[in-house]
């Protein structure tokens, strides 16, 4: 088989263009950092890196649901308590008022005016938003869970949960009834029938006692609630961080260069450039012909 001349400067030109090729990939890795620039690098690799990211899409989603059920129930929690402080500060108020052989009229009349002002207070905290939305309201959209004369003005739906995972959802509210008791006989109803007992028939306080000793049970079972949530809550924010991190490093691994060995490999794809340029220097020696055209 006769080889031509121009054969061998056509196959030295080609290994020359893949060997700058080549070199010149390793060079836009290094630029980069990354593995892959364009889908055609590697198909593999690319679909790899598409699906990665769309869990750490998801996986974003479910730390902003966790971080917004957090705010909620943190400050269902602190309401709920404060409640709870203010109902038995009520109680005191009322027992006091039941011992008629040590109370005058004027000073269950103070007792009766101070319990009022506590009534009003405890239906400020029911009605405490959170991004305006009432955390006791249900599923309402107006702007407060009970009115003025302490009656639940919310709306009892589904519950309002947040998808913490890609299987579990975690429930984040609590409503008025849940919380405070049924109405009519809720805690607000009870506190004004307490004002009106230390008024006027300070005898019929025993019974009012046995009400709120049963609401605040309900009270504290719902703060039982709210913390075990809570700590479903710290249980999948930590899954989920770990979640991230190993995302994280899964994405690194398919796009992510390893920086010493792209060194050497460029090192070495410039050290093979440079020789098969010496080499074809000497296959494609000018002739006295080249000098001639």
């Amino acid at each position: 088989m006769r080889i031509t001349q121009r054969a061998v400067t056509l196959t030295s030109l080609d290994g020359l263009n893949t060997n700058l090729a080549a070199l010149g990939r390793l060079q836009q890795q290094l630029t980069s950092g990354k593995l892959i620039s364009k889908p055609s690098d590697s198909p593999v690799g690319v679909n790899r890196s598409m699906q990665t990211r769309a869990d750490q899409e998801a996986t974003a989603q479910f730390s902003r649901n966790i971080a917004d059920a957090r705010s909620w129930l943190d400050s269902t929690d602190s309401t709920l308590q404060q409640m709870l402080d203010v109902t038995r500060r009520v109680r005191n108020l009322a027992v006091q008022g039941s011992n008629d052989g040590a109370m005058s009229a004027t000073s269950r009349e103070a007792l009766a005016t101070e319990t009022a002002q506590l009534r009003e207070s405890l239906l400020g905290m029911a009605n405490t938003t959170l991004a305006g939305r009432p955390l006791f309201g249900g599923i309402t959209t107006g702007q407060f869970a009970y009115d003025d004369a302490g009656t639940f003005t919310g709306v009892v739906g589904p519950d309002v949960e947040r998808r913490v995972s890609p299987t579990e959802s975690v429930r984040i509210d609590i409503n008025g009834p849940e919380a405070f008791g049924p109405a009519g006989a809720d805690l607000f109803a009870v506190v004004n029938q307490i004002v009106v007992d230390l008024e006027a028939n300070p005898d019929a306080l025993g019974a009012s006692l046995d009400a709120l000793d049963g609401l605040m049970n309900t009270m504290m079972s719902a703060i039982a609630d709210v913390g075990a949530r809570a700590n479903r809550i710290d249980r999948e924010e930590a899954i989920n961080a770990d979640q991230i991190l190993g995302l994280e490093t899964r994405l690194a691994q398919v796009e992510d260069i390893d920086l010493p060995y792209t060194i050497m490999k460029l090192q070495m794809q410039q050290t093979s450039y440079e020789a098969a340029l010496q080499a074809t220097a000497k296959a494609i020696t000018p002739t006295l012909m080249d000098y001639l055209r």
